[in-house]
């Protein structure tokens, strides 16, 4: 199989050839049909996320076809669709499996991070972790909800039910929890750096109410904020936005250094969360939420031996959505 090996942090992916994984008990084979290119793969090549499994197949956003089945997995799931997240295994044991709280697992594994993801032609998943997809479905379309879908949903339900949503940094999350926003009936306020006016046309034409720079105040205070930017230095910004009792809500996995700031800031009965990976509920929710509320993704497509390509115009901020590998 070919893949694109991270093999030292900073550095450039490796194209290289692997044996066929054979999957093992409770995993299956894919046969990759497209792995979309998260921001969280930006943290692993470049270092903000400690100790990645090296050398590794980064990825964790992945379509593909059943191929083979380990032992304790239904055969009749070969031939069919399924799509692969962050969170690749759970202990199923600790406090958090047995809490309803898996997405802070003691014990798990990240999928392209701490095992193998879908920057390849093949990946072996946990059979628990692979969900079933619209087999009649576009593989591009559907890889950006296997991250930036399923987190932005996490982030979207950890802000509450407020009718104004404000929204700091509009990528590949953004533009898709903006749809169920609108689906939903609520009006979302689109935050983009400031020499940034074409995220601010992205955000307007999706239905966004308004768009602004990140600097720039709201026409009316929000009922909650989602910070998707790995920026520290929106959360005071974030938290002025907001009403007393409104919400921020950190959506990355990586962030920058919060700066010091007055306690008014925050005072108010404001709160500050974070959102930490993912859990199979929330993706059972969203992935019928995303066919209801017919979610559109808007992807750039890349062979796989560009996916360095991809990441560098992730990094320079010159996506709109979502980049794509497909093999």
């Amino acid at each position: 199989m070919r893949a694109m090996a991270l093999e030292a942090i900073g550095k450039p992916l490796v194209a290289v050839e692997r044996p066929l994984p054979q999957p093992l008990a409770g995993q299956l084979r894919l046969r990759v049909e497209a792995c979309a290119v998260c921001r969280t793969d930006l943290h692993v090549v470049d270092g903000d996320l400690p100790q990645p499994q090296l050398p590794l197949v980064p990825g964790h956003e992945i379509v593909g076809i059943v191929e083979a089945v380990g032992t304790e997995v239904d055969p009749a799931r070969i031939g069919r669709r399924a799509g692969v997240p962050w969170l690749g295994h759970t202990c199923g044991t600790c406090f958090y499996c047995r809490s309803s709280m898996e997405n802070l697992c003691d014990d798990p594994l990240f999928t392209g991070y701490t095992c193998d993801g879908g920057f390849a032609t093949y990946v072996v998943a946990d059979a628990d972790y692979a969900f079933d997809l619209d087999p009649a479905g576009d593989p591009v379309s559907l890889a950006p909800l296997l991250c930036a879908g399923l987190v932005g949903w996490r982030s979207l339900k950890r802000a509450g039910d407020g009718r104004r949503i404000g929204i700091y940094g509009f990528g590949a999350a953004a533009h898709i929890i903006t749809q169920v926003c609108l689906w939903q009936g609520r009006q979302v306020y689109a935050f983009t750096r400031p020499a940034d006016t074409a995220a601010r046309h992205f955000a307007l034409d999706l239905g966004a109410a308004w768009a602004g720079a990140s600097d720039e105040a709201p026409p009316a205070p929000l009922d909650a904020a989602i910070i998707f930017a790995p920026v520290g230095e929106l959360v005071p910004a974030a938290l002025k936005a907001v009403r007393k009792g409104g919400r921020v809500v950190c959506g990355g996995i990586h962030m920058s250094d919060l700066p010091s700031m007055p306690y008014a800031v925050l005072w108010g009965e404001r709160e500050l969360l974070s959102v930490a990976n993912l859990t199979r509920q929330d993706a059972r929710e969203f992935l019928a939420i995303a066919a209801g509320a017919g979610v559109r993704t808007r992807t750039t497509v890349y062979p796989l031996n560009k996916a360095n390509a991809a990441l560098d115009d992730l990094r320079a901020g010159r996506l709109s959505g979502a980049a794509v590998l497909v093999p």
